[in-house]
């Protein structure tokens, strides 16, 4: 009883012992100068494994080896622990009345991954290996066709020109073949992004995907709805007429008159953009339109002059040109000795002035407007490179791919082709409608792919759709946004997400969505601006040093403020408008309705 009574005495006295200190030792609430502290520590931190990521990611990008993925794996790794822990060490500021840049910089942290990996040892050098193995799995994807493997370029390239529709179904079957094989990488990928997202304080990573435009996620989706729910007549009347000119150039046991379209007759292999079938859907009245493509061949352009002239668009506004290290170090064309991934991007490796393309240029149309979006990035890059680490982005990543996008509507002008001389004589009024439904054919067909993608994924990620069902999911949503449907049954295995290179190269997918927007919405006011008294479509800013000053003053700003100032910096606008869409398509969507008189629209 003794022992008993002397036991309880001394766990009591144990108790309030280490109550006690407990209550001595809890940690003071952090103060405003701890936590500006802690940011300017992080981004130095950042910035200095940044560039060893950089680098090592571009050389696995551009030489496609196993060492090289290892390499990319490890950097990319390390940096995601390092992110990672930072993220972790930000949430103790929650509730810390700080400065507004220091505030901002510490949700940027906890932004900062695309994919958090969870906070325990191997999580993040795990996520990075799969990241890599994706995205090389995707970038060397081959199948049979013809009795010899061909890449995905080349399966572009028979979509592109192919009329043969058994052609284009085993094309488009045969690249989607290349997917299945890494549907066990993606859940488990999912799977771990989940876990560190939620680390963080979000529901998903689709949450916080959501979470990077300065608004509630669940807001954010609402505002997309809004902005699809503004351009979706204009895309239901597009579909209308193309597919009627399908079902005329192929019959109906091939494209019915009514109903979906089938996704390989488009000319495109996720049937993002139709550009590619303009002969099968072009007006039978109008006179005869020129050829973007037809015109680089016949002024013997090559790849890098098609560069050095979306260099001078930049440079006509005002805008200083590309460092010489540019031209040294980037990949313009495809290299015939080893495998590179080959989907255009833009790069700054160092923060600063090592700006870069990697591209598989071809000369044509396509790759002509992609060359002044890419360059668009390498603009933004080097406007913002004097802002904090943390600021080095741009206002939202709509924004980013926006500003390309916005030299491009100007670059496929009649306007601008004769300014830099390709075209000898502006076109006559009846060849606005050609050219309307040729950027059309691109720019309202992809709107609800732009969107959907992402929908797939947050669909994933919320736990809504498992491994089993991603791919039915992703045709649902498909066929309901975009009036597709696959060329034949899928296969039990079938990952028809995963032939598409966002997915397996984790890039959230809105941003191309806002974008298509934005770009819009940007060449209308730099067209006001301009003095511009023509028709939208036919404004060229080419050579304006007011709007290049105007527009270069918002893309210094980066990430440093909320993406509705930087949107009204330059536009005068504070909400994203799908207005300036109408706007510029406006003639032709009055002659749509007029094509489309008679036919069962919808699907």
């Amino acid at each position: 009883m003794k022992k008993t009574l002397l036991a309880a005495a001394a766990i009591a006295a144990l108790s309030l012992a280490i109550g006690g200190a407990s209550s001595a030792q809890a940690p003071a609430r952090p103060t405003a100068a701890e936590a500006k502290a802690f940011v300017d520590k992080a981004e130095k931190d950042l910035e200095a494994v940044s560039l060893y990521v950089n680098k090592s990611s571009w050389v696995r990008a551009t030489y496609i080896t196993e060492d090289t993925q290892w390499l990319d794996a490890k950097a990319s790794g390390e940096q995601k622990e390092l992110a990672t822990r930072l993220a972790m060490q930000a949430a103790r500021f929650d509730g810390v009345q700080t400065d507004p840049v220091t505030a901002r910089k510490l949700k940027l942290l906890k932004l900062f991954l695309t994919l958090p990996a969870p906070n325990r040892p191997g999580a993040a050098g795990e996520l990075a290996t799969l990241e890599a193995k994706l995205d090389s799995t995707y970038s060397t994807g081959k199948f049979q066709h013809g009795g010899k493997p061909i890449t995905l370029n080349d399966a572009e390239d028979i979509l592109r020109e192919s009329r043969d529709p058994a052609v284009t179904k085993a094309v488009w079957e045969g690249w989607h073949s290349i997917a299945p094989v890494m549907k066990p990488d993606y859940a488990r990928l999912v799977s771990l992004a989940n876990e560190g997202s939620k680390e963080l304080g979000f529901a998903d990573t689709g949450a916080l995907w959501r979470s990077n435009y300065d608004m509630d996620p669940d807001a954010f989706a609402a505002e997309t709805d809004r902005l699809w729910g503004q351009v979706e007549p204009f895309y239901k009347n597009l579909h209308c007429y193309v597919r009627a000119r399908l079902n005329e150039k192929y019959g109906d046991a091939v494209q019915p008159r009514t109903g979906p379209i089938r996704a390989d007759l488009l000319g495109n292999m996720w049937a993002q953009q139709w550009g590619n079938i303009y002969d099968i859907v072009a007006p039978k009245t109008a006179s005869e339109s020129y050829s973007v493509t037809d015109l680089l061949v016949s002024k013997g352009y090559d790849p890098v002059r098609m560069v050095k002239t979306g260099e001078n668009f930049y440079s006509s506004l005002g805008i200083a040109p590309l460092p010489q290290t540019f031209w040294e170090r980037s990949m313009i064309t495809r290299p015939q000795d080893r495998e590179v991934v080959c989907h255009a991007s833009a790069w700054n490796l160092d923060g600063r002035d090592d700006i870069r393309i990697k591209m598989c240029t071809k000369v044509n149309s396509e790759d002509f407007v992609t060359v002044h979006h890419e360059l668009g990035h390498n603009y933004y890059q080097r406007a913002y490179k004097d802002q904090p680490y943390l600021f080095k982005g741009g206002a939202n990543d709509g924004f980013h791919e926006a500003i390309g996008d916005f030299a491009g509507l100007s670059a496929l002008t009649p306007t601008y082709l004769q300014q830099i001389k390709l075209l000898d004589k502006p076109p006559a009024a009846d060849q606005d409608i050609p050219f309307l439904l040729d950027m059309a054919l691109d720019k309202i067909a992809f709107l609800p792919f732009g969107l959907l993608v992402d929908k797939w994924r947050w669909q994933v990620f919320a736990g809504q759709v498992s491994p089993d069902q991603y791919n039915d999911a992703w045709w649902k949503l498909r066929t309901q946004y975009q009036g597709i449907v696959p060329p034949g049954p899928r296969p039990a295995d079938a990952f028809d997400a995963g032939a598409k290179y966002h997915v397996p190269g984790n890039t959230p997918y809105t941003r191309y969505f806002l974008a298509h927007i934005y770009q819009f919405q940007f060449h209308r006011a730099a067209c006001k601006q301009a003095g511009w008294k023509g028709p939208l479509h036919r404004c060229s800013v080419y050579d304006q040093k007011a709007v290049g000053r105007k527009f270069n003053a918002m893309m210094e700003m980066g990430q440093s403020r909320p993406w509705p100032e930087a949107l009204e910096a330059f536009t005068g606008e504070r909400r994203t408008d799908a207005s300036a869409v109408a706007d510029y398509f406006k003639p032709l969507d009055a002659w749509l309705t007029q094509q489309n008189r008679g036919e069962k629209c919808g699907w």
